[in-house]
């Protein structure tokens, strides 16, 4: 079954996700936390990873169930064909967000257009080209998926 990626009202991501669960199509909808502050308190809430995406996993046949749920607008669409999404990007998603908050990556001295393959945190073993070397961070691009990266330098203390 390939995963597909749904477009939601907005703000309607965590609802569309659980009532699609609830009728048997398998629905993800990664979640990161935050916190948010008011005028009298701060909060940690979940939100959305991708604003307005539910990601589905549905036959071809069985695609238009997805619609039988309120909130549920359109397939996001590539190339004329609704986008399918590697079986490995959800995995890699999943594993990044269940990755501690803090990691040692360690960057010897790459430069601009390197090409790497990551040896540590959630992105274990995923091949990335540096785009921006700065003083205190790294920006990298993620070629699986599509996607940016800042990687911060931490000075080591000696004792």
């Amino acid at each position: 079954m390939n995963w597909y990626v749904v477009y939601t009202k907005p703000k309607w991501e965590k609802k569309v996700a659980e009532r699609l669960n609830e009728i048997g199509v398998v629905a993800y909808c990664p979640l990161v936390t935050k916190i948010s502050q008011w005028s009298d308190r701060k909060k940690r809430i979940s939100v959305p990873l991708f604003n307005s995406y539910v990601f589905v996993q549905v036959e071809d046949k069985d695609r238009n169930r997805v619609f039988e749920i309120s909130g549920a607008v359109r397939y996001l669409f590539w190339l004329g064909k609704p986008a399918v999404v590697k079986d490995l990007e959800i995995e890699a998603i999943r594993q990044w967000l269940s990755a501690p908050d803090v990691y040692e990556v360690v960057l010897d001295q790459w430069k601009k257009g390197d090409k790497i393959t990551l040896e540590s945190g959630p992105f274990i073993s995923q091949t990335a080209i540096i785009q921006e070397v700065k003083q205190n961070h790294y920006i990298l691009i993620l070629e699986s998926l599509g996607c940016m990266l800042r990687v911060d330098k931490v000075a080591k203390k000696e004792v």
